[in-house]
């Protein structure tokens, strides 16, 4: 039986609430701080900046030509607000109304 105890204890799963709970807690916080400085702040910045470039190279584009094709702009009932010809948050230089766009 004393065997059986020392291989149950050798295999025994180390929980939460056990003597090394406080330096797993110490060690995991500072593996997430770490991944955090060295992975998480980067890739944010390197999003930025990748939304910044891709800006500054489409922000000249001229609008696509207006083609009236029938499925779509299809109004069934007015919108409650304004002239009901326009959406809530109508852009006049890149969203056309049914007739085309606005100048």
């Amino acid at each position: 039986m004393a065997t059986w105890m020392k291989v149950a204890r050798t295999f025994s799963r180390k929980y939460a609430s056990g003597p090394d709970a406080h330096v797993s807690s110490e060690q995991t916080q500072l593996l997430w701080k770490r991944l955090s400085f060295f992975v998480g702040f980067p890739a944010i910045g390197l999003a930025m900046v990748n939304c910044y470039l891709n800006h500054q190279a489409h922000h000249g584009d001229e609008r696509p030509e207006f083609v009236a094709y029938e499925h779509m702009r299809i109004r069934t009932k007015k919108f409650p607000w304004g002239d009901g010809n326009h959406s809530l948050f109508h852009n006049p230089k890149t969203n056309a109304l049914p007739e085309g766009y606005e100048d």
